[in-house]
């Protein structure tokens, strides 16, 4: 394996605190942190054929087709940059036929490990339900962290709002269709023998050190 960081995926409900831990993930290994909803971010703001596309089914609500995903990730995947240094992935794949796309994309320079962040549902309600954010920075805040000033932001002044989209009824949707679609893609993993589950239940530190001694067993097991 030599220098190279480890290959990550990264699942986990909305509210499991993903976001945070590829963060941390990602300077602990000194690898990129590729997170699906940045790039897809990015593609919108180029212009692109792609991202018209993109557009296109984010305005009806509806989810993205398989090839636009993978026509999107593949692009960042295939940089020497990610090959030579590793990376963690957020929000990627989503579906087995992602995955497939996932295990092309790379051959031979097969993935380390799928983790599975493990967070009860009732949990991720409260999280999500209680969720507010900058509408001008994109700052999150939430239960734990609340802006010094109520209902501005400590980052830039902008006013922290709840998003249309974080209602009880739309979180519980999100999370009904994220077990639809997750639930052949950690069958999936499982039978590759690239699954690992982590409890992501405590406090963001003690989280972090579960994800590193299981990323750290793995990669002493494949070396």
């Amino acid at each position: 394996m030599g220098t190279r960081g480890p290959r990550l995926v990264i699942l986990g409900k909305q509210g499991a605190g993903k976001g945070t831990q590829c963060v941390r993930l990602s300077r602990h290994y000194l690898i990129p942190h590729i997170s699906s909803g940045d790039m897809f971010r990015a593609e919108l703001r180029s212009g692109s054929e792609a991202g018209e596309r993109l557009n296109k089914f984010m305005k009806a609500g509806e989810l993205l087709p398989d090839d636009i995903v993978i026509e999107v990730m593949g692009h960042r995947l295939g940089t020497d940059s990610t090959k030579e240094r590793g990376f963690i992935l957020d929000g990627f794949p989503r579906t087995t036929t992602q995955a497939e796309a996932l295990f092309d994309e790379l051959g031979t320079a097969e993935l380390d490990m799928a983790i599975d962040l493990q967070v009860p549902t009732d949990v991720v309600l409260r999280r999500l339900a209680g969720r507010r954010v900058c509408q001008d920075c994109g700052q999150n805040y939430g239960l734990g962290k609340v802006p010094k000033q109520e209902g501005i932001c400590d980052l830039c002044g902008g006013e922290v709002i709840q998003r249309e989209d974080d209602t009880e009824e739309a979180i519980s949707r999100r999370l009904k269709l994220y077990e639809q679609e997750t639930e052949p893609l950690i069958a999936w993993y499982l039978s590759r023998d690239k699954l690992v589950t982590v409890d992501g239940l405590n406090e963001p530190d003690v989280v972090t050190q579960r994800l590193v001694r299981s990323i750290d067993r793995r990669l002493e097991r494949v070396q």
